[in-house]
């Protein structure tokens, strides 16, 4: 169904402002377009190389189908990467099946915002990107534990 102003519902998602869609039945859901990071600002891309985000498509855009809440750009370092596989979430194997071919230390990642703050709460955390982290982080983590983690210029 077509309303000024709407999208149809199988278009791409977009990074920008707020549209809604209608499904058949006549339900609107509204999608995010303009991303803002925690600064305020549009959100900037984490990575492209190797590809990041929810959606994979470089940044830290998250809806509410992202259970895991991907929003938090950080810079991996070897200590968290071993940290995040004792708890079981291994990084740094490659998982062709998944199209993933590992983190290094170096690689930037969208991580949960909830496995950041364990690794904050156990003096492991990694330098977070605040121009690439999503303003959901926020319900999370506090700003002051982000800028005391704020990537070095």
């Amino acid at each position: 169904m077509l309303v000024p102003g709407l999208r149809r519902r199988n278009h791409k998602r977009h990074r920008g402002g707020t549209f809604a869609t209608i499904n058949r039945a006549g339900n609107s859901r509204k999608q995010n377009l303009m991303a803002i990071n925690v600064l305020g600002t549009p959100l900037k891309p984490c990575s492209t190389d190797p590809m990041t985000g929810y959606f994979r498509d470089g940044c830290c855009n998250t809806d509410e189908t992202d259970r895991g809440s991907h929003v938090i750009c950080a810079v991996m370092t070897g200590e968290f990467l071993e940290f995040s596989r004792q708890r079981g979430n291994d990084l740094s194997t490659p998982r062709p099946e998944f199209s993933f071919s590992g983190l290094s230390p170096g690689n930037r990642w969208c991580l949960c915002a909830l496995r950041w703050k364990e690794a904050f709460d156990a003096g492991m955390a990694p330098y977070v990107v605040l121009e690439s982290t999503h303003v959901n982080a926020l319900k999370y983590v506090d700003i002051q534990q982000l800028l005391e983690y704020r990537l070095p210029a």
